[in-house]
């Protein structure tokens, strides 16, 4: 057993905590129209967004970097990287966008995680054999 000489300085151990440690967030996003044969291309949806970054967070909203990784047009899903400090603004923005071209819309927000590997399942979806 060593004993603590008057020489010898005791151990200092330091706690770290890292919060937000991942440089991006990623979002499965569902965006339901009033008229469901309305059809986006990934370019009209990637703007859209960009809108409702602009009206509700203003020239920097608009400038926040997000990426449309992966866009289905026919179920109107996509999923965004943008981020981590952005996450927050592009949330709001998305649950505010309200009308796309004189009809009624609403973004809904399946999953966030900032692994994009877990959005790949959803255990609600799971089904056991």
């Amino acid at each position: 057993m060593r004993r603590l000489n008057e020489e010898e300085e005791p151990r200092v151990y330091q706690r770290v905590v890292l919060k937000n440690a991942a440089p991006y967030h990623y979002m499965k996003v569902h965006l339901v129209l009033e008229d469901e044969t309305t059809r986006l291309s990934a370019v009209e949806l990637k703007q859209f967004i960009l809108t409702g970054l602009k009206s509700l967070h203003g020239e920097v909203g608009a400038a926040l970097n997000f990426d449309l990784l992966k866009y289905d047009e026919e179920t109107l899903t996509a999923l965004l990287r943008v981020y981590s400090s952005g996450l927050v603004k592009l949330w709001t923005s998305l649950s505010l966008l309200g009308s796309y071209q004189n009809q009624n819309c609403a973004f809904r927000v399946h999953q966030v995680s900032p692994f994009l590997l877990a959005l790949t399942g959803n255990s609600r979806d799971l089904q056991l054999d």
